[in-house]
């Protein structure tokens, strides 16, 4: 994946364009190193699926 795929995803889960997305196990890392660096990195949740893939969705209040 290239990070201007990556933010605009990010960008429509924020907007909820988009209400989740799954990312791959093999595309997690890169995914990550992305999203860690968003001032908004705490609204974003991810939720582990079997097989290492996660499913990601934006809440309107971060996580603690």
């Amino acid at each position: 994946m290239k990070e201007e795929e990556i933010q605009s995803i990010l960008d429509k889960l924020k907007s909820g364009e988009i209400r989740e997305y799954l990312v791959k196990k093999e595309n997690f890392m890169e995914f990550r190193s992305y999203l860690v660096k968003r001032p908004d990195f705490k609204h974003f949740r991810g939720a582990a699926q079997r097989g290492g893939d996660v499913l990601f969705h934006y809440e309107k209040e971060p996580r603690k």
